[in-house]
């Protein structure tokens, strides 16, 4: 759910901001975020609109219910924003926060399921699988936030800990009875993982996928890290089941067969052999100018707060929001020729690309890099 206000300079109906809505964000964000076409596909919600006139003025707030994505709501969000008029008048819209509903209703269904389950008599089938749902439920309730940056966490009070992209890895660890972890809430190490490896036996738990390599290359480059443990091929640790997670920490390896596999292979797997690791595809002969197919894209994502992954044929291979273009880039399945950024490209984005070979990357601001294969694009 968007919460937002808005005040403008004139007297206004309800229908007025409405129509302000669809008709200022209408070709904005291209055919895959069009206002009106999502409200018809169910993905934007009846939009409710409170408003009062004080001295000649209107304010008021609307709320817009959002079945998309967090990224994709986040850019509807910041899409409303830019609109500057309603009816006849000058206007500002600004939002307030975005909620999530579904997260806040489920919290509601397992305290409500917790109560009503101690009411109950007898034992089944049933009674057993919402038992053992509760139990995990129970267990991922133990989860602290650790330090000043409010790593999520479980208990760290022994010598060895296990460290995690997430919160959601965080959780199913947790879920499955592996206690002591803690997450680092995104790619970049926070100050707290490397005060840790200082004084704990540090296992580094990463995704088996290109992110989860990146990941285990910066982790390892400003941290002491004992041993690395990769989740199978192309699965998150997030999604791994108990039997799986407990196997590949069974796998782990210390940090300097890890970087050996990483120097002779390019990559690691937790399912094969790296004697049989294939060689990776080849990337196709780009069919663009680079410099012109970012500042096209742009001028498609202008004032949108997003960013575009091209290929080498300039066609569009995602949408993301701005902060998220480092983590697109290294998940991305398909070799990416250029990005275009409404926005800043960090150093951490610059570097992103130059590890997975993007040949150009245009922003409206950069970050600050030492020496790239990038060709960076000022927009």
């Amino acid at each position: 759910m968007i919460h937002a206000a808005f005040t403008a300079a004139g007297p206004l109906e309800k229908p007025d901001v409405i129509g302000a809505i669809f008709g200022q964000t209408e070709g904005l964000l291209g055919e895959a975020l069009e206002m009106r076409d999502l409200q018809k596909e169910g993905k934007i919600g009846r939009i409710e609109v409170d408003l009062e006139i004080v001295d000649g003025k209107s304010v008021g707030s609307l709320q817009v219910p959002s079945a998309l994505d967090k990224s994709e709501t986040t850019i509807i969000a910041a899409a409303l924003e830019t609109i500057d008029r309603i009816g006849p008048t000058e206007a500002q819209i600004v939002v307030n926060k975005i909620e999530d509903v579904r997260g806040s209703k489920r919290d509601f269904i397992i305290a409500r399921a917790k109560k009503l389950l101690e009411g109950l008599d007898g034992s089944g089938g049933e009674i057993g699988e919402m038992s053992k749902t509760l139990k995990e439920e129970n267990r991922v309730a133990k989860i602290q936030e650790y330090g000043e940056e409010k790593l999520p966490a479980g208990d760290l009070s022994g010598n060895e800990i296990i460290v995690c992209e997430g919160r959601a890895d965080v959780v199913n660890l947790l879920k499955n009875r592996v206690n002591n972890v803690i997450g680092m809430n995104g790619t970049k190490l926070p100050a707290e993982i490397a005060r840790l490896g200082m004084t704990k036996e540090i296992t580094l738990f990463v995704d088996g996928d290109r992110g989860g390599k990146l990941i285990a290359q910066n982790v390892i480059n400003n941290a002491k890290i004992a041993f690395v443990a990769v989740a199978p091929d192309g699965k998150e640790v997030e999604e791994l089941q108990g039997k799986e997670i407990l196997l590949a920490l069974r796998r782990k390896i210390t940090v300097k067969e890890y970087l050996a596999l990483d120097r002779k292979f390019g990559r690691f797997s937790g399912h094969q052999d790296a004697e049989s690791a294939p060689e990776p595809a080849a990337r196709p002969e780009p069919t663009v100018e680079g410099k012109k197919a970012v500042r096209d894209a742009f001028e498609k994502i202008r004032d949108s707060k997003s960013a575009v992954l091209l290929d080498g044929n300039g066609s569009v291979i995602k949408q993301v929001g701005a902060r998220e273009v480092g983590k697109a880039v290294a998940y991305s399945k398909q070799p990416i020729f250029a990005v275009a950024i409404d926005g800043q490209a960090t150093s951490a984005v610059i570097k992103t690309c130059d590890e997975f070979g993007v040949q150009f990357c245009g922003a409206t601001t950069f970050g600050s890099v030492e020496d790239t294969a990038v060709k960076l694009v000022s927009l």
